[in-house]
């Protein structure tokens, strides 16, 4: 059947998502969902979206959605672009400026998605390696012909994330446009939000998730901001209607109630805290996190083992696995009892 297919995409792996167990009795620490559930905003404007509307097509824009984010952003509704998910804003993008042969480059460790968008365009990976101290060479830019940078800021799995100083010197030095991944954006500091730069660097890109922060990973909704005049040519890309009506009015009510998002952030922040510290006394390596994971490498037994015996206890952790790096196991911020109930397996099985 491969002779059907396109070389690159014949070739090609592809992105293996993060396990979704279909019983129930698990711990899931696995694919980073926020343990806490949505604003009750959201149900509420679900629910009276529930009308003969539905048979109708979603606004192909997401206007309301697109207006809402500007306003909380400070920026144009123009400068907004949604996205069915923030994975669809990812492909956007990529296919927008990734042709056959032309090199992209995303830092590493990193989303392994990139390189498969990348992949699917039979694009040239260009792997741009972090220092010792979660940090980029300006010098790895220098790649002839470069149409596209990624930075996960904050990045998986690390947790870590650049200051918004050190981005602007990443789009100073890039020829090209560069896409900040704040998925988990909504868990760092206000420093490393990178959204106030889109004034002065016309090449920047930023892309939210709704999956993260706002609890709505079932919903599927992202958006990007970036200058008027690139979401203009984004827009000929995405699909007719790429976000539905529930999505749409999800979204919205979720910006709408930034004081619900401030409270469910503080509870994750501590217990990503606790977390940390308590890995580390266990004799993992553990970065400082901006996310609502943290990465434990090192420790006093073998990761893919850890994985398995924890994963007989019904406790899911992603093991991570990246060329030059030591096995880790990244570990989601769940409730302050899923997590005592994960440190207590964990003390049992290392």
């Amino acid at each position: 059947m491969t002779r059907y297919f396109r070389p690159n995409v014949a070739r090609m792996a592809g992105y293996v998502p993060g396990e979704q167990p279909r019983d129930g009795g698990f711990i899931k620490l696995n694919t980073n969902e926020n343990p806490y559930p949505p604003s009750p905003r959201v149900k509420e404007a679900i629910v009276a979206t529930l009308t003969d509307r539905l048979r109708l097509y979603p606004d192909p824009m997401s206007t309301a959605f697109r207006q809402a984010a500007a306003k909380l952003h400070g920026i144009e509704p123009e400068m907004i672009l949604a996205g069915n998910g923030s994975d669809d804003v990812l492909t956007i993008v990529t296919r927008a400026f990734v042709g056959p042969g032309d090199p992209a480059a995303y830092a590493t460790p990193s989303y392994l998605l990139y390189s498969t968008l990348i992949q699917l365009q039979d694009g040239r990976a260009v792997l741009l390696p972090y220092s010792s101290e979660w940090t980029l060479d300006l010098a790895d830019l220098a790649v002839p012909g470069l149409k596209l940078v990624y930075i996960a800021n904050p990045d998986s799995p690390s947790g870590t994330a650049m200051p918004r100083e050190r981005i602007a010197e990443i789009l100073r030095t890039a020829d090209c446009p560069v896409l900040v991944d704040e998925a988990y954006g909504d868990f760092a500091d206000s420093r490393y939000h990178c959204i106030p730069l889109l004034g002065d660097h016309p090449n920047l890109i930023v892309s939210r998730s709704f999956s993260k922060g706002y609890s709505l990973a079932g919903i599927r909704l992202g958006y990007l901001a970036a200058s008027a005049e690139m979401v203009e040519h984004l827009v000929k890309v995405k699909d007719s209607y790429n976000c539905d009506l529930l999505s749409q009015a999800a979204g919205v009510a979720a910006l709408e109630d930034q004081s619900y998002l401030a409270q469910t952030r503080s509870k994750v922040q501590a217990t990503r805290a606790r977390l940390g510290d308590a890995l580390r006394s266990l004799g993992y390596n553990v970065p400082e996190s901006q996310s609502n994971f943290v990465w434990a490498t090192g420790g006093p037994a073998p990761s893919r083992e850890t994985f398995q015996r924890l994963k007989e206890r019904r406790i899911l952790v992603r093991l991570m696995s990246y060329p030059g790096y030591p096995e880790g196991l990244r570990v989601s911020v769940g409730t302050d009892d899923e997590i005592d109930q994960f440190l207590e397996a964990l003390r049992q099985v290392i």
